[in-house]
């Protein structure tokens, strides 16, 4: 069985390496997006198991993105985890309201990120040990 496939939408190139290597390190297989409108086409192609969503990006928002997920029956169901500095409580409801399965806050703690991303796999996925 292959790893799990982790798309990232992150326009950072920085933070996209960041999670590439990490995610690469513990096993799982990853592509990139640079932009929303990016990420919603890869998702659509690839079918990831979990995609790490930047909320301010290039062109559509992170939150704009998500809904074109939602709307598609292909990626409906794919869970979606915002990354983004912005966390203040109101952000935070506005995010969980708008369909994200969970938040990850920038800076990114990668142990909490992992399991995050491992909590949301689909059941038939196997999540690598790191």
């Amino acid at each position: 069985m292959s790893a799990p496939l982790i798309l990232i939408v992150e326009d950072d190139p920085n933070s996209r390496k960041l999670l590439r290597d990490v995610l690469g390190a513990v096993g799982y297989q990853t592509r990139e997006a640079d932009n929303g409108e990016e990420g919603v086409r890869l998702a659509a192609e690839t079918l990831p198991a979990v995609i790490l969503m930047d909320i301010r990006l290039p062109g559509i928002s992170g939150i704009e993105a998500l809904k074109l997920l939602r709307g598609d029956a292909r990626t409906r169901a794919i869970p979606v985890v915002a990354v983004t500095a912005s966390v203040m409580q109101v952000q935070t409801a506005l995010l969980f309201d708008a369909g994200f399965d969970d938040l990850e806050q920038k800076p990114v703690k990668m142990a909490a990120l992992l399991e995050k991303v491992r909590r949301l796999l689909p059941k038939n996925a196997v999540a690598p040990v790191p």
